[in-house]
């Protein structure tokens, strides 16, 4: 009797095991096609690909630097001049004050005959005056006198030029279009002489328009300006933005004035074309010229209101530059541009926009409040070479 129970048992288990079996072949086939190997082969077990070269990205940033570093150098510069200070809250007055200005800032070897690019605004002291000389300091402590060669304001690129044995090699420049949003980003810089200063991040955006000045001159806009997270501090300005092979994808200018770990730099391509100009054109220290109307201008705050007792919105005109467009037109401190070419205004950076759409001669009708009352104003704009408002004249 057992052994007749056992038996359908069996043959019911067997049955089950087979059918179970092609269940899970015919299951198989329609649902890992994907992952199997040619012919549904099983698919061949592989590690994840290795960095380039099979290092690791720390490494590769190293080694960079390393590499980089020697042709890396700070510039010190030393303004002695004259400027003009305001004496009232608005401007209204000045009076001559004598300068003595030191600043660092950056720069890196290009060539080599010796010539160094940097940003035009570290050699180019107060209010766009640029200077004729600057102290070189290399990595190795040496210190050279260097000639400042050509300047682009209008791009913020210049070249300063030394006469030295044993130059470090110039640093390979890179191809700023291939550049992925994500890929490391390496700034190096000599911030006021600190040396050998790096700081990493990634390339963060592309075609970037910010806003910059120097004390004494208004703001200017620059624009296409690729923008990464690795910190620009300080004195970095000039310095090279590097990628993971050590290529330099931009120079370093400037940070967000509005956002924390934002920083700027000048793509390389347009670094190299204005480095060919001014490497054609020694003593150039101007770019092409700029649309100038001769006016300081800040938002009109509940603070601003307060102090005209103005009840509308606009843009107040902080001060104005004697002699300029504005000047001869009439523009005071305290006036308020509410509209022009009977576009409202309700900020700095749409009255900026706008002055920036015209060229020298054009004309501007403002709609202005003064002092109480609304008044109209014509004013004929003028050009100043690359924002240079000749208002520091250099002295002993």
């Amino acid at each position: 009797m057992k052994n007749r129970s056992f038996l359908p048992t069996l043959i019911v288990a067997l049955t089950g095991a087979v059918i179970g079996s092609f269940v899970m072949m015919l299951y198989a086939s329609t649902h890992f096609t994907g992952v199997a190997g040619p012919g549904h082969t099983p698919p061949a077990v592989a590690a994840a690909p290795l960095p380039s070269g099979g290092v690791s990205d720390q490494t590769r940033i190293v080694e960079a630097v390393k590499r980089a570093i020697p042709s890396v150098v700070a510039l010190d510069v030393t303004i002695n001049g004259v400027r003009q200070v305001p004496i009232d809250p608005f401007g209204t007055f000045y009076v001559p004050e004598r300068v003595h200005e030191e600043a660092s800032g950056s720069g890196f070897v290009i060539s080599r005959d010796g010539l160094i690019v940097t940003n035009a605004h570290v050699v180019n002291g107060l209010a766009g005056h640029p200077v004729k000389t600057c102290t070189v300091i290399f990595s190795d402590g040496r210190k050279v006198q260097g000639t400042v060669y050509a300047v682009n304001p209008e791009v913020d690129v210049a070249l300063v030029k030394v006469n030295a044995p044993n130059l470090p090699p110039p640093l390979p420049l890179g191809d700023s279009s291939k550049l992925q949003l994500g890929q490391w980003a390496i700034a190096i810089g000599e911030p006021l002489q600190l040396q050998d200063t790096v700081t990493v991040g990634v390339v963060s955006g592309f075609n970037r328009s910010e806003p910059a000045g120097v004390p004494g001159a208004p703001e200017r806009l620059f624009s296409g300006l690729l923008q990464t997270s690795a910190p620009i501090n300080p004195g970095n300005s000039g310095g090279p933005l590097l990628d993971m092979n050590g290529d330099v994808i931009g120079i370093n200018q400037l940070t967000a004035t509005r956002a924390q770990n934002i920083g700027f730099a000048i793509p390389i391509n347009l670094v190299k074309q204005v480095v060919a100009e001014l490497e054609h054109h020694p003593g150039q220290f101007n770019g092409p010229e700029v649309t100038f109307l001769g006016i300081w201008y800040a938002p009109v705050t509940e603070n601003i209101r307060q102090q005209l007792d103005y009840l509308g919105n606009g843009v107040v005109i902080e001060s104005v530059v004697p002699g300029s467009p504005a000047d001869k037109a009439g523009l005071q401190a305290g006036d308020v541009i509410q509209e022009v070419d009977g576009t409202r205004i309700s900020s700095t950076d749409q009255l900026r926009g706008i002055i920036q759409k015209h060229k020298p001669g054009q004309q501007l009708h403002l709609r202005v409040w003064s002092q109480g009352g609304v008044k109209d104003v014509t004013v004929t704009l003028g050009s100043t070479p690359s924002g240079n408002l000749n208002i520091v004249q250099p002295g002993p």
